[in-house]
């Protein structure tokens, strides 16, 4: 079947009311994205979490009169009435198929590999994670995740604990595991992230060396010899007590999830008790690590 769907630009106080809109007048869908591709939050489950500039995209039958559709919503009042919007045609695909192709094995480091389950493994001989993409964050596509497993890799993790803090799909608490890490623990706000990272560690048969906890549950005094946290700028900066306390003396520290921009005012948040290395840069993203003083 074709389609045809409808981009406009929006708010976050707005998106909600002319979502409701457009599938009053026939989208089969309607999917909010961010207009200045600035990372967020993973939702919690039943929320709905919106950008400050929102691109609002409504996905309807292709045989829609999509300029019927415009002069509905210049009528609505809910947008103004030289609205920017941008209507195209959508190619008819098996989008299940076009989805798993899009999914390689990737290396990262010199032994590390992640690889989709329905993939073949490219070396046999290499620590292979097999992870397929979920509902958590972390397949290893994206550069900040690329860039701690890169990290892990580099470590000798001998017999060392690993806490993954903002774990998501638990990605990293499992390369740490397969990389020789004798314990990692797993922490994070969303419950559909335990549960991902419970289901990957069983899948990966590491799942009786990795403890997960909520982030209001985790038990005090919790410390290990690596620690790394991919979530986001801010967070980084607003927990960094937190996440200080958390790395033994002498432990390994890194963080990622930070724009290159942004580098500068997460590293003055650490800089107190870490000696840093020079910041790591893929993509306009970067990685800061450091050692406990």
């Amino acid at each position: 079947m074709a389609w045809v769907q409808i981009r406009l630009n929006s708010t976050d106080k707005q998106a909600e009311l002319i979502s409701d809109f457009l599938e009053s007048i026939g989208a089969v869908s309607v999917t909010f994205m961010d207009s200045q591709d600035t990372p967020i939050f993973e939702p919690l489950p039943g929320e709905t979490r919106l950008w400050g500039n929102t691109d609002v995209v409504a996905l309807f039958d292709a045989e829609t009169n999509m300029q019927e559709i415009v002069e509905q919503l210049r009528k609505s009042q809910i947008v103004d009435e030289d609205f920017a919007h941008k209507i195209e045609q959508i190619e008819d695909k098996d989008w299940e198929r076009e989805w798993m192709d899009n999914f390689h094995p990737m290396q990262f480091g010199k032994r590390l590999w992640i690889c989709p389950s329905w993939r073949e493994i490219p070396d046999p001989n290499a620590v292979n994670v097999m992870l397929d993409p979920g509902l958590a964050f972390g397949t290893g596509t994206h550069p900040t995740t690329a860039l701690c497993l890169a990290w892990l890799d580099g470590l000798d993790l001998t017999d060392k604990t690993v806490i993954d803090f903002g774990c998501g799909s638990g990605i990293l608490a499992i390369a740490a595991l397969k990389l020789g890490a004798k314990q990692a623990i797993g922490i994070d706000i969303d419950p559909q992230a335990i549960l991902a990272s419970k289901n990957n560690a069983e899948a990966n048969g590491v799942a009786d060396r990795l403890q997960l906890f909520l982030a209001k549950d985790q038990p005090e005094g919790l410390q290990a010899e690596v620690v790394v946290a991919n979530i986001l700028a801010g967070p980084l900066k607003e927990l960094a007590p937190q996440i200080t306390t958390l790395v033994k003396p002498d432990g390994d520290l890194g963080l990622s999830g930070i724009l290159a921009t942004q580098a500068e005012s997460v590293c003055e948040a650490y800089q107190q008790h870490f000696t840093l290395d020079p910041v790591e840069e893929k993509e306009e993203w970067c990685r800061i690590t450091g050692r406990k003083q």
